[in-house]
C-alpha cells in the first residue's frame, strides 16, 4: 500500500514542460444544471486534467488557461465557429464534465473527448526502462491531448523559438490581452481569446517589439496567419503529413512543427528535434548521457516507436534532469533598443 502515498513529483522547469499542472481535487458538487453531458473518456483511468491539458498551458499566467481551486480547467480557444470558452472539471469519481460558453460553445463541447485524450491509445505503450515504468505507474491518467486547432498552438510556439520561457510566456500575455478579446461566458477575471488570423497580421511593428517579439518571430507569425485556413486542415493529416504542411511556412523548422502537432494532432510518435535541452535530458534519464544529441536521443528512443513523444513526457514528468553546469540562459529585452 505504500505504492499509493508516493509524493508527486515537485513541480520544476522540467516537469512544467512535461504537461505537469497542479489541479486542484474537486469537490463532490455536480456543474451548473445546464451543463453538458460528460464526455467520452479514453478506455481505463479517467483522464487526469492537469497531465493531459497541461502542455496547452503557457506559462503560470497564461490568459488562455486557468486552474481554479474548485479543481476546474478553463480555456479560451478560438474555433472555427467564433471565440469560446471552455470550462472542464472531475466531478463524478474523477470523470470528466464540460460546459461551455460563446460562439464555438458547440465546437468546443463536440471536441471535449479528444481534447481530454479519448483519441488517444495509452495501452500501446510499453515501458522499456525503470525510469519510464515508475513515471508511467505514477500517473495513470496521462493521456495526449488533441484540440483541433491548429493555429492556437502553432503561434505561442513561434514565439518559444530560440528564446528563454519566461521571455515567451510574458510576450504570449500581452499580445493575447492587447489584441485578443475576454472570455465568453462567466470565466474567470483575466481571460482571454487569442485574436484571430486577421488580427495578427495587423499588428504594427512597434507593438511586436513592445512584446519583446524580433522581427524573424513576428515575420513567421504573420506568414502563417495569412494562410491560416490551409495551414487548419493540417488537423486531418497524419502527422508527419501536417509537419510537412506546416514547415513550408520560412521559419517554420521541425521543433516548430513538432511542438505544435503534438497537440493540435494528439500525435503520440512526433518527438522534438533541435532542441538545446530535450537530448540531453532524454539521454541522461535513460543512458547517464549529458551529452547526447538528436541522433543519440533517437536512438534511445527506438524502442518506443510510435509512441516516442508520450515516452518524452514521461522522462520529462520523472523531473530526472543532468546536474546543471552552467547559469541558465539570460532573458534578452528588445524592448530597451
Amino acid at each position: 500500500m505504500a505504492g499509493r502515498f508516493r509524493p508527486p513529483t515537485p513541480t520544476t522547469r522540467t516537469t512544467f514542460r512535461g504537461g505537469h499542472t497542479p489541479v486542484p481535487p474537486p469537490p463532490n458538487a455536480p456543474l451548473d444544471p445546464g451543463s453538458a453531458p460528460e464526455p467520452d473518456p479514453a478506455p481505463g483511468p479517467a483522464p487526469d486534467l492537469g497531465l493531459t491539458l497541461g502542455p496547452l498551458r503557457r506559462g503560470p499566467a497564461d490568459p488562455t488557461f486557468r486552474v481554479t481551486p474548485d479543481g476546474s480547467v478553463w480555456r479560451a480557444s478560438r474555433t472555427p465557429e467564433g471565440p469560446g470558452t471552455i470550462r472542464l472539471a472531475a466531478v463524478r469519481d474523477g470523470a470528466p464534465a464540460a460546459e461551455a460558453w460563446g460562439p464555438g460553445a458547440t465546437w468546443l463541447l463536440d471536441n471535449a473527448p479528444a481534447l481530454l485524450g479519448a483519441e488517444d491509445d495509452p495501452a500501446a505503450f510499453v515501458p522499456r526502462h525503470k525510469l519510464v515504468l515508475a513515471s508511467l505507474r505514477r500517473r495513470p491518467g496521462l493521456r495526449l491531448t488533441r484540440t483541433g486547432l491548429v493555429l492556437e498552438s502553432l503561434i505561442p510556439t513561434i514565439l518559444e523559438q530560440k528564446v528563454t520561457a519566461t521571455e515567451a510566456y510574458a510576450s504570449w500575455r500581452q499580445l493575447v490581452r492587447t489584441f485578443g478579446e475576454p472570455a465568453p461566458g462567466p470565466a474567470p477575471e483575466g481571460m482571454y481569446v487569442m485574436p484571430d488570423a486577421r488580427s495578427w497580421t495587423r499588428i504594427p511593428s512597434w507593438e511586436w517589439h513592445r512584446a519583446n517579439v524580433d522581427g524573424k518571430r513576428s515575420a513567421t507569425i504573420v506568414r502563417a496567419a495569412r494562410v491560416a485556413a490551409r495551414l487548419e486542415e493540417a488537423v486531418l493529416m497524419d502527422p508527419p503529413a501536417a509537419r510537412r504542411r506546416l514547415e513550408l511556412i520560412p521559419g517554420i523548422g521541425p521543433w516548430t512543427s513538432a511542438e505544435t502537432i503534438q497537440r493540435s494532432n494528439g500525435a503520440p510518435d512526433e518527438v522534438t528535434t533541435g532542441d538545446l535541452h530535450l537530448p540531453g535530458i532524454v539521454g541522461w534519464a535513460l543512458a547517464g548521457d549529458r551529452a547526447a544529441d538528436d541522433e543519440a536521443m533517437l536512438d534511445l528512443l527506438a524502442p518506443y516507436a510510435g509512441q516516442r513523444h508520450r515516452a518524452v513526457r514521461l522522462i520529462l514528468l520523472s523531473g530526472r534532469v543532468p546536474p546543471r553546469r552552467a547559469p541558465r540562459m539570460a532573458p534578452g529585452d528588445i524592448t530597451r533598443i
